[in-house]
């Protein structure tokens, strides 16, 4: 498995660190963001829509569970979903994250275990962990070819 870790120096500094991780997408388009609640997964996320050009407010989409943008730089359409309240997949289902799973666009999955059996196999996994200095260690897992 091909792994890539960055590290978030500080908050102000989270867009190197998002310019990073942008260079590293490659192909794929659904990451699953793990970490601890406050591990900072949403913060990240929202500083990668601003690098991938979405000037819209980016929040977490806790109560919507699903927050659509479009970058205004190359109109492509990101998802970002928060799966935490989610109860279960076929609640997931319901709503139909597969389809957006597989659209092609870019997805950015919070709390991914509440959806992991309906992730594509090439979903390459993000886990986020806070280092004792206040700094922030994001390690990407790409999936095996």
């Amino acid at each position: 498995m091909k792994t890539k870790t960055i590290k978030i120096e500080s908050l102000e500094k989270i867009h190197e660190a998002a310019h990073e991780f942008v260079a590293a997408i490659d192909d794929y388009t659904v990451f699953a963001f793990n970490g601890e609640m406050g591990a900072g997964k949403t913060t990240f996320i929202k500083a990668i829509c601003e690098e991938l050009g979405v000037d819209d407010v980016t929040n977490s989409p806790s109560f919507a569970i699903i927050n659509e943008y479009r970058s205004d730089t190359t109109a492509e359409l990101i998802y970002h979903f928060d799966c935490y309240r989610l109860e279960n997949e076929a609640e997931a289902e319901e709503i139909g994250v597969e389809d957006y799973f597989y659209s092609g666009a870019l997805c950015f999955i919070e709390w991914p275990e509440r959806v992991e059996m309906l992730l594509p196999d090439d979903t390459v996994e993000v886990d986020i962990a806070e280092n004792e200095d206040g700094s922030r260690s994001v390690e990407l897992k790409f999936p095996e070819d």
